[in-house]
């Protein structure tokens, strides 16, 4: 049981004489703390199942709710960098806890993936069109990010050292509730614990398989399933791309001995369905956010199955 973390980041709780009203920010999050709270209330959430928790605009019941949260437990500004001011201006008396500022779990670097990119298109003339599209696509705005990558929930591992902090802040503010709270935590990454042992066995046969992601957002799972991209689709342009280009990528592709191209719903899935046309290798759409899986506190454990078994079947020529 994990209960041995520094919550240092955690700002002063309030004691409620109640089940204290819940705020999260995405998906993700909200299936975690709706776990741990279990029948003793529901959370809310900020953004709907699959929504992009980089860039997001805000309806005016999202701010009601907000302003009547007594805790807020949010991925952190490295993630949600609009939600930093909102929290300050209408939840200034709530609670907030920042999941990816609590000690007690690894931190990854943003790596230098290597992009494949497709080059810039010719004119008639021979010249290019267009300059520097690699400049214009800041994979979701991450060179804002921290020094660190902040897709950690795709780690089960690190999920555990959440649900824990969860667990232990909502006992503060509800002191009655605390041991149910608590026990809520500890079956939770007992069964995260179990789900993390079938998803290694399961990708175990796939790693040193090179593959292309659509953006780099999934690095803390492969990580933890020893699984390395060979590099990222970012910075292409809408533009229908030639032969030549074509060519071109295919040739990168071939020389990594690429067997697989992810797309996702950001991306989209036309470019890995040109490039990888006539090759042998396979493409897939994965998400690391929820989209089209039910919110609430199943969602977390379905979306670590639903990509490991994207990852698997691709991988494995499915």
């Amino acid at each position: 049981m994990i209960r041995f973390l520094s919550l240092c980041a955690l700002a002063p709780t309030a004691v409620f004489a109640q089940v204290p009203q819940v705020m999260t920010d995405f998906a993700p999050v909200h299936s975690l703390t709706a776990q741990v709270m279990g029948d003793l209330g529901a959370p809310d959430v900020l953004l709907p199942a699959g929504a992009d928790p980089h860039d997001y605009a805000m309806r005016p019941s999202d701010a009601a709710n907000l302003g009547a949260a007594d805790l807020v437990f949010w991925t952190g500004p490295s993630l949600t960098p609009w939600l930093s001011d909102l929290l300050d201006t209408l939840a200034p008396n709530a609670a907030q806890v920042a999941l990816l500022d609590l000690a007690g779990w690894d931190r990854l670097p943003v790596r230098d993936i290597q992009q494949f990119v497709l080059p810039a298109a010719e004119d008639d003339h021979g010249h290019d069109d267009h300059e520097d599209h690699e400049d214009e696509h800041d994979d979701h705005g991450h060179d804002d990010h921290a020094d660190f990558d902040p897709h950690a929930w795709l780690d089960p591992a690190v999920a555990q050292v959440w649900l824990a902090a969860i667990a232990d802040q909502l006992g503060t503010a509800d002191p009655d509730n605390a041991a149910t709270y608590a026990a809520n935590a500890d079956a939770a990454i007992a069964r995260l614990t179990a789900l993390d042992a079938e998803l290694a066995a399961q990708l175990a046969p796939f790693a040193g398989l090179a593959y292309i992601l659509p953006h780099d957002g999934y690095q803390y799972f492969e990580a933890r399933y020893g699984l390395t991209a060979a590099g990222a689709i970012a910075g292409i342009d809408a533009r229908t791309p030639g032969p030549a280009q074509v060519a071109s990528l295919r040739d990168q592709m071939a020389d990594s001995n690429i067997v697989c191209v992810f797309s996702d719903a950001e991306i989209g899935d036309r470019w890995a369905t040109v490039v990888t046309e006539g090759t042998g290798a396979h493409t897939a759409q994965i998400d690391g956010v929820g989209a089209g899986l039910d919110g609430g506190p199943a969602l977390y454990e379905a979306l670590l199955r639903r990509l490991a078994d994207d990852f698997a079947a691709c991988l494995g020529g499915a």
